[in-house]
Protein backbone atom coordinates (compact mmCIF):
# COMPACT_ATOMS: atom_id res chain seq x y z
CA UNK A 1 0.00 0.00 0.00
CA UNK A 2 2.98 2.34 0.34
CA UNK A 3 3.06 3.23 -3.35
CA UNK A 4 -0.73 3.73 -3.39
CA UNK A 5 -0.57 6.08 -0.41
CA UNK A 6 2.33 7.95 -1.99
CA UNK A 7 0.34 8.49 -5.20
CA UNK A 8 -2.77 9.60 -3.30
CA UNK A 9 -0.72 12.06 -1.23
CA UNK A 10 0.66 13.60 -4.42
CA UNK A 11 -2.82 13.73 -5.92
CA UNK A 12 -4.11 15.53 -2.84
CA UNK A 13 -1.51 18.26 -3.41
CA UNK A 14 -2.19 18.46 -7.16
CA UNK A 15 -5.88 17.73 -7.59
CA UNK A 16 -6.35 18.96 -11.13
CA UNK A 17 -6.76 17.36 -14.54
CA UNK A 18 -3.47 18.62 -15.95
CA UNK A 19 -1.38 16.99 -13.21
CA UNK A 20 -3.47 13.82 -13.32
CA UNK A 21 -2.98 13.37 -17.06
CA UNK A 22 0.79 13.81 -16.71
CA UNK A 23 0.83 11.14 -13.99
CA UNK A 24 -1.71 8.76 -15.55
CA UNK A 25 0.81 5.92 -15.63
CA UNK A 26 1.34 6.22 -11.88
CA UNK A 27 -2.42 6.22 -11.33
CA UNK A 28 -2.87 3.08 -13.43
CA UNK A 29 -0.14 1.33 -11.43
CA UNK A 30 -1.68 2.40 -8.09
CA UNK A 31 -5.17 1.38 -9.14
CA UNK A 32 -3.87 -1.94 -10.42
CA UNK A 33 -2.15 -2.66 -7.11
CA UNK A 34 -5.29 -1.73 -5.20
CA UNK A 35 -7.47 -3.95 -7.38
CA UNK A 36 -5.08 -6.86 -6.88
CA UNK A 37 -5.39 -6.45 -3.12
CA UNK A 38 -9.19 -6.23 -3.30
CA UNK A 39 -9.28 -9.48 -5.27
CA UNK A 40 -7.44 -11.22 -2.43
CA UNK A 41 -9.64 -9.44 0.12
CA UNK A 42 -12.83 -10.72 -1.52
CA UNK A 43 -11.50 -14.28 -1.59
CA UNK A 44 -10.56 -14.02 2.08
CA UNK A 45 -13.96 -12.69 3.11
CA UNK A 46 -15.74 -15.44 1.16
CA UNK A 47 -13.83 -17.98 3.26
CA UNK A 48 -15.81 -16.94 6.35
CA UNK A 49 -18.85 -15.20 4.84
CA UNK A 50 -20.28 -16.88 1.77
CA UNK A 51 -22.99 -14.21 1.42
CA UNK A 52 -20.55 -12.28 -0.79
CA UNK A 53 -19.75 -15.24 -3.05
CA UNK A 54 -19.88 -14.33 -6.71
CA UNK A 55 -18.87 -10.67 -6.44
CA UNK A 56 -15.75 -9.52 -8.24
CA UNK A 57 -13.41 -6.53 -8.00
CA UNK A 58 -15.43 -4.45 -10.45
CA UNK A 59 -18.55 -4.97 -8.31
CA UNK A 60 -16.79 -3.53 -5.27
CA UNK A 61 -14.46 -0.66 -6.23
CA UNK A 62 -15.31 2.99 -6.89
CA UNK A 63 -14.24 5.35 -9.66
CA UNK A 64 -11.61 7.90 -8.71
CA UNK A 65 -13.51 10.64 -10.53
CA UNK A 66 -15.70 12.79 -8.28
CA UNK A 67 -19.25 13.85 -9.13
CA UNK A 68 -18.95 17.60 -8.60
CA UNK A 69 -22.36 18.63 -9.95
CA UNK A 70 -23.87 19.30 -6.55
CA UNK A 71 -20.72 20.01 -4.54
CA UNK A 72 -19.02 23.28 -3.67
CA UNK A 73 -15.73 21.39 -3.88
CA UNK A 74 -14.94 21.10 -7.59
CA UNK A 75 -11.80 18.98 -7.15
CA UNK A 76 -12.09 16.43 -9.95
CA UNK A 77 -10.58 13.41 -8.17
CA UNK A 78 -11.08 11.49 -4.96
CA UNK A 79 -7.97 11.27 -2.83
CA UNK A 80 -8.69 7.81 -1.46
CA UNK A 81 -9.36 4.36 -2.89
CA UNK A 82 -12.16 2.28 -1.45
CA UNK A 83 -13.87 -1.07 -1.93
CA UNK A 84 -17.25 -2.17 -0.58
CA UNK A 85 -17.60 -5.95 -0.45
CA UNK A 86 -21.24 -6.86 0.05
CA UNK A 87 -23.86 -9.30 -1.25
CA UNK A 88 -24.68 -8.34 -4.83
CA UNK A 89 -21.90 -5.74 -5.05
CA UNK A 90 -21.71 -2.11 -3.99
CA UNK A 91 -24.81 -1.08 -5.97
CA UNK A 92 -27.05 -3.45 -4.03
CA UNK A 93 -29.04 -2.37 -0.99
CA UNK A 94 -27.18 -4.69 1.36
CA UNK A 95 -24.60 -3.84 3.99
CA UNK A 96 -21.03 -5.03 3.68
CA UNK A 97 -17.34 -4.65 4.46
CA UNK A 98 -15.63 -1.39 3.45
CA UNK A 99 -11.87 -0.99 3.00
CA UNK A 100 -10.28 2.41 2.36
CA UNK A 101 -6.73 3.65 1.92
CA UNK A 102 -5.77 7.32 1.81
CA UNK A 103 -2.94 9.80 2.42
CA UNK A 104 -4.10 10.83 5.92
CA UNK A 105 -3.75 8.78 9.09
CA UNK A 106 -7.45 8.01 9.50
CA UNK A 107 -11.03 8.95 8.73
CA UNK A 108 -13.16 9.70 5.71
CA UNK A 109 -12.57 10.87 3.01
CA UNK A 110 -8.76 11.02 2.99
CA UNK A 111 -7.68 8.57 5.67
CA UNK A 112 -7.30 4.87 6.25
CA UNK A 113 -10.31 3.02 7.58
CA UNK A 114 -12.26 -0.22 7.80
CA UNK A 115 -16.01 -0.22 8.22
CA UNK A 116 -18.86 -2.71 8.32
CA UNK A 117 -22.42 -1.65 7.63
CA UNK A 118 -24.04 0.84 5.31
CA UNK A 119 -24.49 4.60 5.56
CA UNK A 120 -27.54 4.63 3.29
CA UNK A 121 -30.08 2.38 5.01
CA UNK A 122 -33.59 3.54 4.19
CA UNK A 123 -36.15 4.53 6.83
CA UNK A 124 -37.98 1.18 6.69
CA UNK A 125 -34.80 -0.76 7.43
CA UNK A 126 -33.85 1.67 10.22
CA UNK A 127 -37.25 1.14 11.83
CA UNK A 128 -36.88 -2.64 11.66
CA UNK A 129 -33.41 -2.46 13.20
CA UNK A 130 -34.65 -0.30 16.04
CA UNK A 131 -37.50 -2.73 16.69
CA UNK A 132 -35.00 -5.61 16.74
CA UNK A 133 -32.84 -3.77 19.27
CA UNK A 134 -35.87 -3.13 21.46
CA UNK A 135 -36.81 -6.81 21.40
CA UNK A 136 -33.33 -8.05 22.35
CA UNK A 137 -30.78 -5.37 23.14
CA UNK A 138 -28.40 -7.92 24.65
CA UNK A 139 -28.10 -9.70 21.31
CA UNK A 140 -27.21 -6.42 19.61
CA UNK A 141 -24.68 -5.51 22.30
CA UNK A 142 -23.02 -8.92 22.08
CA UNK A 143 -22.45 -8.45 18.36
CA UNK A 144 -20.86 -5.07 19.05
CA UNK A 145 -18.56 -6.57 21.67
CA UNK A 146 -17.37 -9.23 19.26
CA UNK A 147 -16.09 -6.46 16.96
CA UNK A 148 -13.78 -5.11 19.66
CA UNK A 149 -11.62 -2.97 17.34
CA UNK A 150 -14.64 -1.12 15.96
CA UNK A 151 -17.14 1.37 17.28
CA UNK A 152 -20.53 2.51 16.06
CA UNK A 153 -20.26 5.64 13.96
CA UNK A 154 -21.86 8.40 16.02
CA UNK A 155 -21.74 11.09 13.33
CA UNK A 156 -24.77 13.42 13.46
CA UNK A 157 -26.71 11.35 15.99
CA UNK A 158 -30.34 12.18 16.63
CA UNK A 159 -31.05 14.55 19.52
CA UNK A 160 -33.82 12.34 20.89
CA UNK A 161 -35.25 8.85 20.58
CA UNK A 162 -37.44 8.49 17.47
CA UNK A 163 -41.19 8.63 17.92
CA UNK A 164 -42.81 5.32 18.72
CA UNK A 165 -39.94 4.05 20.89
CA UNK A 166 -39.51 4.19 24.66
CA UNK A 167 -37.30 7.14 25.54
CA UNK A 168 -36.06 6.00 28.95
CA UNK A 169 -35.25 2.38 28.18
CA UNK A 170 -31.69 1.18 29.00
CA UNK A 171 -31.04 0.60 25.31
CA UNK A 172 -32.54 3.89 24.07
CA UNK A 173 -29.13 5.29 23.17
CA UNK A 174 -28.79 2.69 20.42
CA UNK A 175 -31.96 4.01 18.81
CA UNK A 176 -30.49 7.44 18.17
CA UNK A 177 -27.91 6.49 15.56
CA UNK A 178 -28.53 7.75 12.04
CA UNK A 179 -26.59 4.86 10.54
CA UNK A 180 -25.70 1.46 11.92
CA UNK A 181 -22.10 1.20 10.78
CA UNK A 182 -19.02 -0.03 12.63
CA UNK A 183 -15.83 1.92 11.96
CA UNK A 184 -12.16 1.37 12.73
CA UNK A 185 -9.33 3.77 11.91
CA UNK A 186 -6.14 1.69 11.86
CA UNK A 187 -3.66 4.29 10.61
CA UNK A 188 -0.86 4.12 8.06
CA UNK A 189 1.29 1.61 9.96
CA UNK A 190 -1.54 -0.92 9.69
CA UNK A 191 -1.95 -0.25 5.98
CA UNK A 192 1.74 -0.55 5.16
CA UNK A 193 2.39 -3.69 7.20
CA UNK A 194 3.36 -6.96 5.54
CA UNK A 195 0.41 -8.69 7.22
CA UNK A 196 -2.21 -6.20 5.99
CA UNK A 197 -4.44 -8.79 4.37
CA UNK A 198 -4.44 -11.14 7.36
CA UNK A 199 -5.11 -8.35 9.86
CA UNK A 200 -7.87 -6.86 7.70
CA UNK A 201 -9.58 -10.24 7.34
CA UNK A 202 -9.30 -10.83 11.08
CA UNK A 203 -10.90 -7.49 11.80
CA UNK A 204 -13.71 -8.04 9.32
CA UNK A 205 -14.33 -11.57 10.58
CA UNK A 206 -15.15 -10.12 14.02
CA UNK A 207 -17.85 -7.93 12.47
CA UNK A 208 -19.67 -10.73 10.62
CA UNK A 209 -22.32 -11.23 13.35
CA UNK A 210 -23.10 -7.50 13.25
CA UNK A 211 -23.34 -7.57 9.46
CA UNK A 212 -25.68 -10.56 9.56
CA UNK A 213 -27.90 -8.59 11.94
CA UNK A 214 -28.13 -5.69 9.49
CA UNK A 215 -28.66 -7.79 6.37
CA UNK A 216 -31.37 -9.83 8.08
CA UNK A 217 -33.33 -6.62 8.58
CA UNK A 218 -32.67 -5.52 4.98
CA UNK A 219 -33.86 -8.87 3.63
CA UNK A 220 -36.98 -8.68 5.80
CA UNK A 221 -37.76 -5.19 4.48
CA UNK A 222 -37.82 -6.59 0.94
CA UNK A 223 -40.43 -9.26 1.72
Amino acid sequence: MKDIIQFLAALKQNNDRGWFQKHKTEYIAAQGAFNAFVEKLIAGIVSFDDSVSGVNVKDCIYRIYRDTRFSADKSPYKTHMGAFVCPGGRKSDYSGYYFQVGPEESGYPEGNMLATGNYRLDSKVMHILREDICMDAEDFEQRLKQASLFKLDDTDMLKRVPNGFERNAPYSGYLMYKAYCLVYSPGKSFMTGDDLLERTLGAFRSTKPFLQYLNRAIAYSKE
